[in-house]
């Protein structure tokens, strides 16, 4: 196939569910592991084409969602500094703070932002010598050789001004947090295909054997994501528990070296805390010695500061697979876009984005009406 309808083909689309209804005999619980698939899986209706014993949960796939409320406080006393420029992707400026977020700060007079790569805020750091340019480094290994490679020039040009607020996180520890926790359910996961076009798939190979779960790389359009599906129930229908690749045409086993490598040059493995889920050992990037007069948060001193999440926001439950936004007694009323109690409600990854948009005005007490559709 070549043109994006092609994967939208409504009778494809059919024929997939149909092949998915007559090998399901029992119940499964499968978790997509990226916000890109959670909004397709919702927006084009993907879990009501299938049989009702299988179950679709949303994961921790959204890297603004997981970021730690401290991290967004650390943004904001940076952003509001007057000899700042404070340079993010967009997602961020909604993300809820403590008190604000950094569309505030800007509002209020900071020099905040918008950029769509960081070598932007490195350009703009050249550009003004006086200032002190800090790009918010969020991510899953996706954007993280950007980032890199971000440093690496500020490094090799001697560049004196520019920082980075790190906050990248890994998927592969993510999913063996959900998998050892006593109150999984996940018995397989569609893998993010972006994180593996960069990374590959054989990390997932020892998660598949140890965890005995099905492993499924897998695209972002709508059929992607049903033969995602479709391959990941084959497995458990046959006892199975592999690492499969349904997204060929951009993934390859090894990945992408390049990138890799710029990722390994720049940064190194260390813990991350993901907001609403919690420490999880080796699940981040941090910058390695040669690069730390690069780490805004040594520079700006900022380094230690903790935050407890809001008792309402039941976010962590969602980005484990335990609660879904419409179980949320706040979701649509006194958590919306406009007035969010957490990052999942304002990224245009996160899962109860996505419900919002696209089924709040679902009766979410009762359940879906699900079958292929003639």
């Amino acid at each position: 196939m070549k043109y994006l309808d092609e994967y939208r083909d409504p009778a494809l689309a059919r024929k997939i569910s149909r092949a998915i209804h007559r090998i399901t005999t029992k119940p499964h619980v499968i978790m997509e592991i990226c916000g890109g698939q959670t909004h397709a899986i919702v927006k084009f209706g993907v879990d009501v084409l299938l049989p009702g014993q299988i179950t679709l949960v949303h994961g921790p796939g959204c890297p603004v969602c997981v970021t730690p409320l401290e991290l967004i406080d650390k943004a904001l006393d940076i952003a509001a500094r007057p000899e700042v420029i404070f340079c993010s992707f967009g997602d961020m400026l909604r993300v809820p703070g403590s008190g604000k977020d950094l569309l505030t700060v800007k509002a209020e007079g900071g020099d905040v932002r918008i950029v769509y790569s960081p070598l932007d805020a490195l350009s703009l750091a050249k550009a003004n010598p006086s200032r002190q340019v800090v790009f918010f480094a969020i991510g899953f290994e996706t954007t993280a050789p950007g980032n890199a490679m971000a440093v690496y020039q500020a490094y090799q040009q001697q560049i004196k001004n520019f920082f980075m607020l790190v906050s990248h996180v890994l998927v592969p520890p993510a999913m063996r947090a959900i998998l050892s926790s006593p109150q999984n359910r996940v018995e397989g996961f569609l893998a993010a295909g972006h994180v593996c076009a960069v990374m590959g798939y054989e990390e997932y190979i020892p998660i598949a054997r140890e965890f005995k779960v099905p492993i499924v790389v897998t695209g972002f359009e709508p059929l992607d994501i049903l033969q995602g599906i479709l391959m990941v129930v084959r497995q458990l229908e046959q006892g199975r528990y592999e690492v499969e690749n349904q997204y060929s045409r951009a993934v390859k086993r090894g990945g992408n070296a390049p990138a890799q490598e710029i990722i390994k040059e720049v940064f190194e493995v260390a813990p991350r805390k993901w907001r609403g889920v919690g420490d999880i050992p080796h699940s981040g990037l941090k910058l390695r010695e040669q690069y730390q007069s690069f780490d805004a948060e040594g520079r700006f001193g900022l380094s230690g500061m903790t935050r407890e999440e809001p008792e309402e926001c039941i976010s962590g439950l969602i980005l484990q697979g335990l609660k879904k936004p419409g179980e949320c007694p706040a979701f649509g009323q006194r958590c919306t876009p406009q007035h969010p109690l957490g990052a999942t409600m304002v990224s245009s990854e996160g899962a109860c984005a996505a419900y919002y948009r696209y089924r709040r005005f679902t009766d979410f007490g009762k359940p879906r009406e699900r079958g292929v559709i003639s």
